[in-house]
């Protein structure tokens, strides 16, 4: 539970946000720090924090790679909160589950449109 609640608060801010959904769409090779922030078009020091905060959540990572860090979402990290969301919150029940599930796998699959 502390765990989702530290990944959802991370999220809870339309720059760390818009940052995960940009590491997300850039897969597995991810982005350098210099990139996302052309990209969001944000500040250095305020895309710094941001990226922090998600680190310290376990929704992204950053390796060195020459003079750049490069940043990249936690896949799994990801995929655990919303497993836990689907299941605190949908206790089983198939009513609630089911199109959500549904949802996922439409979203997830290789190619698929954005939602």
């Amino acid at each position: 539970m502390q765990i989702a609640v530290a990944s959802l608060s991370a999220l809870a801010h339309e720059g760390r946000l818009s940052a995960f959904r940009l590491l997300v769409e850039a897969g597995p090779d991810g982005l350098a720090a210099g990139e996302i922030a052309r990209r969001l078009d944000s500040l250095p020091n305020t895309l710094s924090a941001n990226l922090n905060v998600l680190a310290q959540a376990g929704l992204i990572a950053s390796r060195r790679e020459g003079r750049s860090i490069i940043y990249t979402a936690q896949y799994a990290q990801m995929g655990a909160l919303l497993a836990f969301l689907v299941r605190d919150c949908c206790r089983g029940n198939a009513q609630i589950c089911a199109p959500i599930a549904d949802l996922a796998a439409l979203c997830c699959a290789p190619g698929a449109a954005r939602c």
